[in-house]
């Protein structure tokens, strides 16, 4: 559904594969003409998300805006003509996931300020199967990026998920992990440590450093929770 939030009306969109990400893309800008009202779109992988705001009123959703809306709504649907029911026993009749990616990001704005923190599980093939932001309240960076990695990693336990691949483009969180980093900071040691027990649930927990650029996603979710506050 779409959201309102501080940067225009927001809604993300999945998909199976790039091709038909782009697809769908093609289809907004001939929308985007029809209408002369252009949105933000970015996209990574079979993700799409999509701003719609009026430039002219620093950011302010008009009738324009959801008119547009509801057309796009419409071009979604037709990428998604398998009625619910059956998606349901296909879903259902899967080979279970066991080994997934999990990326993790937090942001503060203000540092310390309002902070969330974002995850996104994926499968090895990159199929999307949770994309979660939550707002945390007054905290610092290096919080929000240790809760994104405890959040995550509870869902994937929740999920009895076994082998989990940790991305995150935070040196410092993962080189902590690793032990390569000594932590200085006294208030990250509970969380650190309650993170060491956790990894114990999994056979097993990998952690990589990727450049911002690689995780995008969690990065969305993450200003997506924030927004959701109008922070």
């Amino acid at each position: 559904m779409w959201q309102e939030t501080k940067h225009g009306l927001f809604r993300q969109f999945n998909f199976k594969d790039l091709k038909e990400a782009i697809d769908f893309i093609t289809q907004i800008g001939k929308l985007a003409d029809e209408y002369k009202h252009y949105p933000r779109i970015e996209t990574e992988w079979s993700v799409v998300q999509v701003w719609l705001y009026s430039k002219n009123e620093k950011y302010q959703i008009t009738k324009q805006d959801y008119l547009l809306s509801e057309e796009i709504s419409s071009v979604y649907d037709n990428f998604n003509p398998v009625p619910l029911k059956d998606f349901e026993i296909k879903q259902k009749t899967k080979k279970a996931v066991i080994e997934v990616k999990l990326f993790a990001d937090g942001g503060s704005r203000g540092n310390p300020g309002p902070s969330s923190s974002g995850f996104v599980i994926m499968t090895k093939e990159d199929e999307i199967l949770v994309d979660k932001g939550v707002y945390l309240g007054i905290t610092t960076n290096n919080q929000a990026e240790y809760t994104a990695l405890k959040l995550g990693l509870e869902e994937c336990r929740k999920l009895d998920y076994k082998i989990v691949h940790v991305f995150m483009d935070s040196l410092l969180v993962i080189n902590q992990m690793k032990g390569i980093y000594k932590i200085k900071n006294r208030d990250l040691w509970p969380i650190h440590n309650a993170i060491k027990i956790l990894s114990n649930d999994f056979k097993t927990v990998t952690f990589q450093h990727v450049p911002r650029e690689m995780n995008k996603l969690a990065d969305a979710a993450v200003n997506r929770a924030l927004d959701e506050k109008n922070l």
